[in-house]
């Protein structure tokens, strides 16, 4: 064989290997070096289609994007509120399981070529599905009032009973005439409060609340039984005087509250700042009656219930730490510091 020929038989003997061995790394996923060296982004897929739709499932086709070198994936995402799935075909259809019926989805798909660029304008379809759901939630439970204030009550009741999922609770007021007015929407999204705040009363005044379950169809659940109740009188005015002994870990203070406004104080509640860590070794002159969010709260006794306008009750506390009773409140009224 002359040299020629047989420079000839190597050249492509040497080429017939690179083929094998670009194939080679593709099967086993490498990047190709062109593909590496890639900085155009696909086109964005044609606009969505729905191939086929249920209650709990959709299918979907797009038409394919196009690229200098080639598309290998298309992203697809399912997007419900602020919740989703996110999903990868290498095709230009998919089918979608496990969603929800009545929900309102919103379907995008992307491109994506070997070296990572992904298109951009992806296109989107909002759909809501397709009701399976039949059947009005049963009524809530009664709701009952607790941390009442003046201005201010929170409700917790009882979860409806509901055949395929909840979407929300409405709060109404009941006003004169049994007219309905809204006042708070609980949403299920994530699932589970059945309790709510609500704000802006009037001080000493009788309000009526009820509860209704809405789910995800639409139906709405008869009316929850009524409740009724009063809000406290506006928070009274007061000052405080503390005098304070302290150890190294530790404190004794004394506490004079004075109340200040034109009007009696009948019954009272008190509450100051007490860290996490502190300890409470003794307490006179009131009765504890929680902790919470960093703060102490005790009340009367039968003896100092009543505080006069200008009347004062004392009371003594001893505790650890250095934090002594600061930011006092009566009934919900910030009291200022008095005078030494």
């Amino acid at each position: 064989m002359r040299d020629h020929q047989w420079r000839g038989v190597r050249s492509r003997a040497a080429a017939l290997a690179a083929c094998a061995l670009t194939a080679t790394l593709v099967a086993a996923g490498a990047t190709p070096a062109y593909a590496a060296a890639d900085t155009e982004r696909p086109t964005a897929p044609g606009p969505i289609t729905v191939v086929a739709v249920d209650t709990t499932w959709i299918e979907l086709t797009w038409a394919a994007a196009t690229d200098n070198v080639g598309v290998v994936s298309y992203p697809v995402s399912a997007r419900f509120e602020d919740t989703g799935a996110h999903y990868s075909t290498d095709t230009t259809s998919i089918r979608i399981t496990g969603l929800r019926p009545s929900r309102t989805y919103t379907f995008s798909v992307a491109a994506v070529d070997a070296a990572g660029n992904r298109s951009l304008a992806d296109p989107t379809l909002r759909l809501t599905m397709p009701p399976g759901d039949d059947q009005p939630p049963g009524a809530p439970g009664q709701p009952f009032a607790y941390d009442v204030a003046a201005t201010r009550l929170w409700l917790r009741w009882t979860h409806s009973v509901e055949n395929v999922v909840l979407d929300r609770y409405e709060v109404f007021r009941v006003d004169s005439g049994g007219t309905l007015t809204l006042v708070n929407e609980v949403y299920q999204y994530p699932p589970g409060r059945n309790s709510t705040q609500i704000s802006g009363l009037t001080p000493n005044t009788t309000y009526t609340f009820v509860v209704q379950a809405k789910d995800e169809a639409g139906h709405l659940s008869p009316l929850s039984e009524p409740v009724t109740v009063t809000t406290l009188p506006p928070p009274p005015s007061c000052s405080v005087r503390s005098t304070v002994g302290q150890w190294p870990d530790g404190f004794v203070a004394r506490l004079a509250v004075t109340n200040t406004g034109s009007t009696p104080i009948d019954g009272w509640t008190m509450s100051w700042r007490f860290y996490a860590g502190q300890q409470l070794h003794n307490l006179w002159g009131a009765e504890f009656v929680d902790r919470d969010s960093g703060y102490l709260r005790v009340r009367n006794v039968r003896h100092n219930r009543l505080i006069p306008p200008g009347g004062t009750v004392s009371l003594g506390v001893v505790a650890s730490g250095s934090q002594t009773p600061q930011e006092v409140t009566v009934n919900g009224g910030v009291c200022e510091v008095a005078d030494e």
